[in-house]
């Protein structure tokens, strides 16, 4: 499948939502899960093609030729008008996803597969907690929108400065703190500390951590040391590392990710 852009938005200033839209999402399915995605294919200037595009044929590329895949959120899916909004964070001219984001334009393409997932807030729960940063933020905003009505949902998120605040809603009884990295000497430690320092909502708790590893891994070492959450109610995914690049973080990723899930094993 392959999406183009219909319109583009400016949320924050490190925050660009596309809309897509055409006849190459005639076959996209509906998303199941609060916490959807969808693996879209970005073309490096050297490409020399352009979607819809043979994904097997393009395998046999140099490598600087050769799409890079990335996990984008699905903020929202439009059926009557066939139109997928991703929301992506940009930060300059970093990152094969948030450069595209930053210069897409109406009738561009980027080709793209799922959507998947497996992440809803659980109706077991008597209360929801969504920490992240604002590479996070489409997601915990989608959850959000999913949070059963009247339950309490206290979201911890960290950003650059005010500026890059969103506004949230739910039809749960939502809380928001937003926490500012600017200028902040240990900014890894900005969510676990809030997080220590804030009551969390009473009742059985889900838990909804994703964002930067080493931040992500201390809220989930947090969370679980002090059994403030059950495991099964606790979705957490590390997106990003501080000081690697996308290409240096995907081949460090699995590994990375056993070594927080034996921290508390």
């Amino acid at each position: 499948m392959y999406g183009t852009v219909v319109r583009t938005e400016q949320l924050t200033p490190h925050l660009v939502r596309v809309v897509l839209g055409g006849e190459g999402l005639d076959d996209f399915a509906e998303p199941t899960f609060a916490d959807s995605y969808v693996n879209m294919f970005f073309l490096p200037p050297e490409a020399g093609y352009q979607p819809p595009f043979d994904t097997e044929t393009v395998r046999d590329l140099p490598r600087h030729r050769r799409p890079y895949p990335r996990r984008i959120s699905v903020r929202s899916w439009e059926p009557r008008r066939r139109e997928l909004a991703v929301d992506i964070a940009v930060h300059g001219e970093v990152g094969y996803a948030g450069r595209w984001a930053r210069h897409a334009a109406p009738g561009d393409r980027v080709q793209l597969r799922g959507p998947a997932g497996d992440f809803s807030p659980p109706t077991s729960a008597e209360a929801y907690l969504l920490v992240g940063d604002e590479s996070a933020l489409p997601a915990v905003a989608a959850c959000l929108e999913a949070v059963p009505a009247g339950r309490p949902a206290l979201a911890l998120l960290e950003v650059d400065g005010p500026d890059d605040e969103l506004a949230l809603d739910s039809p749960g009884d939502l809380r928001v703190v937003y926490l500012h990295r600017d200028g902040h000497p240990v900014p890894t430690g900005l969510l676990v500390d809030a997080l220590a320092a804030t009551p969390l909502p009473p009742g059985r708790l889900s838990a909804f951590v994703h964002g930067e590893a080493e931040s992500i891994r201390a809220v989930r070492r947090h969370l679980l040391e002090r059994s403030l959450v059950d495991p099964a109610l606790l979705s957490c995914s590390p997106y990003w590392r501080r000081g690697s690049t996308d290409e240096e973080w995907r081949s460090v990723k699995a590994d990375w990710v056993r070594a927080m899930q034996a921290d508390t094993a």
